[in-house]
């Protein structure tokens, strides 16, 4: 079962990363698809309080999420520079060490996971009366973590062989998965807030169980026992790659709650508003996020191969890609918003209106500063399919000083709305980093182009 295997280290860049983006693209869709029902069978059937409950959890659940995928992520990069190079031997060893290392890293994480869930809560001056219902949300979702790392450890070794089909048709079942049980569990059975978190767990296995039966069909993937044994340069490598990723998300994980700790002081109304556009927030990158993917394994591909100048026709080419598709959600946000919004708001209270108008006021920045975050996800994953996760990092240190900084300020000058700036400052701040680091390496990769050396 190797048909869905892409070499794109020939052909067109722009149609190769493009195609290679679009089941992608399509498998995000189905992402955030029971992410949205999550909200919107919370908020309709449990009402603003959940949430806001939600909400007060949204940040650290996303925490331990960035830091599972930034470690797949990475690991795959080396992977994809193996295939890229065609030494399948290599590949073999690479993926099975890398398994030891997943499997280690998520028991850590879900230890880890539970003994802070309760202070960090209380750090964020998560309010009283929502605090429970955040505790009981993390500790299932920091449960399921094993299950979180299987599903984005095995899609993101298939994305590395250029896969994006089997990723796409795992988060479709996913999705349909989790929307089902939503609705059994917190409408049928009133299980509350904790239903929703079985229900995405559940769903996770499922993908993660789906994609690894496709990777067993994998001729080039069929591991031997020899290829398990420790090799400790090489999980230094994967390590090396993996580490600064999960950092950089990490990072600008902590930096997203200091923003959730200013917003929890602004009252339930204001934090349930900025809840419901944040989730639609993965909504808006869907498309930054799949194109972010393609160019990571197109780069890392023709790093494999030694093939320099298609490195930058690809960026060029992505990036014309990324910010067409940026505009074009913008206009549709603008427009459809409020409409959207109302999937997550019910009533038509005065506290109701309060969230809506929070909710649209933040969803009009994030949509007009749109293009920041597409130019951001093509060139942040260019650089990490270079073999270099160590200047993202930097980037995502940029992302989390403009953030706090942003919320420090804007409040004190504009009130409660400068708060909604935040994730825009973000953006630039990364960017102005990422565009730099972009032509160092670049510049770094102009002597070996002329020499035609390869990375092996």
């Amino acid at each position: 079962m190797t048909t869905n295997l892409k070499n794109m280290t020939e052909g067109k860049p722009g149609k190769l990363i493009f195609s290679f983006a679009m089941p992608l693209m399509v498998g995000n869709v189905f992402q955030q698809l029971y992410t949205v029902v999550d909200a919107m069978v919370v908020g309709q059937i449990l009402g603003v309080a959940a949430m806001a409950a939600l909400g007060a959890a949204d940040w650290m659940n996303w925490m331990m999420l960035a830091i599972v995928q930034g470690l797949a992520q990475g690991f795959s990069i080396r992977m994809a520079q193996e295939f890229g190079a065609r030494n399948f031997e290599q590949l073999r060893k690479t993926v099975a060490n890398a398994v030891i290392l997943a499997v280690v890293c998520s028991l850590l994480l879900t230890v880890v996971g539970q003994l802070i869930v309760g202070g960090a809560l209380k750090l964020l001056q998560t309010p009283s009366d929502i605090f429970g219902d955040a505790q009981l949300y993390l500790r299932i979702m920091y449960a399921g973590i094993p299950a979180v790392m299987a599903f984005n450890f095995l899609a993101s070794i298939l994305r590395a062989l250029g896969d994006g089909r089997t990723p796409l048709y795992a988060m479709a079942i996913s999705s349909c998965t989790n929307i089902a049980l939503d609705l059994v569990f917190v409408g049928g059975l009133d299980t509350g807030i904790g239903g929703a978190a079985v229900a995405t767990v559940i769903a996770q296995c499922c993908s993660a169980i789906f994609c690894f039966l496709r990777i067993r069909k994998i001729e080039i993937l069929h591991l031997k026992k020899s290829d398990f044994a420790i090799n400790m340069n090489l999980c230094k490598i994967l390590l090396r790659l993996g580490s600064p990723m999960a950092f950089q998300n990490g990072i600008i994980a902590i930096g997203g709650m200091i923003v959730q700790s200013v917003v929890n002081g602004f009252g339930v109304a204001f934090i349930a508003g900025f809840t419901a556009t944040n989730k639609l927030y993965g909504s808006l990158e869907i498309a930054a996020t799949s194109y972010g993917y393609a160019m990571t394994t197109y780069t890392g591909q023709n790093m494999g191969a030694g093939k320099w100048k298609r490195i930058r026709k690809g960026m060029r080419s992505s990036l014309v890609i990324a910010i067409l598709t940026s505009l074009v959600i913008m206009a549709a946000m603008i427009l459809s918003g409020k409409w959207i919004l109302r999937g997550f708001i019910s009533g038509d209270n005065a506290e109701a209106a309060k969230t809506m108008a929070v909710a649209y006021e933040y969803l009009v920045i994030m949509s007009v500063t749109l293009p920041l975050l597409y130019f951001l996800h093509v060139i942040r994953s260019c650089i990490q399919g270079m073999g270099n996760t160590v200047l993202p990092m930097v980037s995502a240190m940029a992302e989390f000083v403009m953030r706090i900084t942003t919320v420090a300020v804007l409040p004190r000058w504009i009130g409660e709305s400068g708060v909604l700036y935040a994730e825009a400052g973000a953006w630039l701040g990364a960017d102005v980093i990422l565009t730099v680091s972009y032509f160092y390496l670049i510049h770094k990769l102009a002597p070996r182009e002329k020499k035609g050396k390869a990375i092996f």
